[in-house]
Formats: C-alpha cells, sequence, structure tokens
C-alpha cells in the first residue's frame, strides 16, 4: 500500500461563504483553519495548498462567550519608552476595522513561520459588512450554526 501524496496541479478548491452572524470567534476561526489549510479532503497533504477559498461575510457581527467581549485585552508597543498600549475586543470590533478580529484569529490557529500558511491565508476574503466582490466564484454556502448548537450565540 503507498501512501497517497496530493500535487499541486491536482488540486480541486471551492468557494465557499460563512455568514458569522451570531457566530462564535473560535469555534468560527478553527473551522476556517481546517478548510483553508485543506484538512477537511482526504487528499490531505501537510506541505501542500489542498484548500479552499472562504469568503466571510457579517464579521463585525461574530460574539464571544463569557465575559471576552470587556476582559480580552490585546496589547502592543509603539517602540517608545512607556509606549504599552492595549485596546478591548469591544473597541475592536466597534472600531473601524472589525474584520481584523476574525482575520487574527484564523491567523493564529494556522501553522506559525511557514510560507505554505501565508499564502493559504491570502484565500480567506473577511468582510464586515453582508456583501462581497466574489459573487462570480459563486460560493457555495456553508452553514455553521447547524453544524453544532454551541457554534451559534444570541449576543
Amino acid at each position: 500500500m503507498k501512501t497517497y501524496s496530493a500535487k499541486p496541479g491536482e488540486v480541486e478548491r471551492k468557494w465557499i461563504l460563512i455568514d458569522g452572524d451570531g457566530l462564535v470567534v473560535g469555534r468560527l476561526a478553527s473551522l476556517i483553519a481546517m478548510r483553508l489549510r485543506g484538512k477537511h479532503k482526504p487528499a490531505f497533504t501537510p506541505h501542500v495548498d489542498t484548500g479552499d477559498h472562504v469568503v466571510v461575510v457579517n464579521a463585525d457581527k461574530v460574539v464571544f462567550t463569557g465575559k471576552k467581549m470587556t476582559d480580552k485585552k490585546f496589547y502592543w508597543h509603539t517602540g517608545y519608552p512607556g509606549g504599552i498600549k492595549e485596546r478591548t475586543m469591544e473597541k475592536i470590533l466597534g472600531g473601524k476595522h472589525p474584520e481584523r478580529v476574525v482575520m487574527k484569529a484564523v491567523e493564529r490557529m494556522m501553522p506559525k513561520d511557514s510560507p505554505l500558511a501565508r499564502s493559504q491565508m491570502t484565500k480567506l476574503k473577511v468582510y464586515a459588512g453582508p456583501d462581497h466582490p466574489h459573487e462570480a466564484q459563486s460560493p457555495e454556502p456553508l452553514d455553521v450554526a447547524a453544524m453544532n448548537p454551541k457554534n451559534k450565540r444570541e449576543a
């Protein structure tokens, strides 16, 4: 018995549309990371990009469990003395780029420091509102809320 190894030329990629309205961020991000890597396919090969294209709409309406919305803080440093900054998840979701919450959650679930992971992340398209410019690719809707009752929460 030989182990099958997928070749980049014979990989079939689909376009998947996910509506993020009311979905829990961590569960959504893990499902998206799995789809981007191609781990849901029987022909998954770790060193080949076998994943699908994923389009996420309504990223500004994702929810968190518990008190993460107010207690979860992200820190960064400006490089100047005393330049530590922090921002809560509530401010990020209510700010100018709420789609970055989903982008960063998925990015943190991908393999670290990998050119393959960076190329797989280019297949993720996240939009804050309900509109997206990928109608020509006719993405298939994926009902994440119906997969598991824990995937959806009321805000």
